[in-house]
């Protein structure tokens, strides 16, 4: 009988814990965000083919766009409770690193990128 209450407390036991990862997993699971901007000249001109970076501060993973002709980039898909880093190069240009915090509720947050100096 000990047997029996023993393997049923271990079954109860990982019962609840098997609940609350679905339930961690659930929360982040559909809160996906996208980053979007632009990567603009020191005049407001828009570049293209610019580099951007977006760095996860969590996984140190990087990812990278090429920006279009009016300069826009897109990151898509983006989890919900990390911050991350962007900046963009071209030609030797780089603007300053911005950070899109976690705490950053938007589903679509808008980032314009200003290239500096060489």
């Amino acid at each position: 009988m000990a047997a029996i209450m023993l393997a049923s407390g271990a079954l109860c036991a990982m019962i609840p814990a098997a609940g609350a990862s679905a339930l961690v997993q659930g929360s982040s699971r559909g809160e996906a965000r996208t980053l979007v901007g632009r990567v603009v000249t020191a005049q407001d001109a828009p570049v293209q083919k610019a580099i951007v970076y977006l760095k996860n501060a969590k996984t140190l993973a990087i990812k990278t766009y090429i920006s279009e002709a009016d300069g826009s980039y897109r990151f898509p898909g983006l989890a919900a409770n990390v911050d991350y880093e962007v900046y963009a190069e071209h030609e030797g240009a780089r603007s300053p690193v911005k950070t899109l915090s976690g705490f950053d509720n938007r589903k679509q947050a808008n980032i314009t990128l200003k290239l500096g100096g060489k």
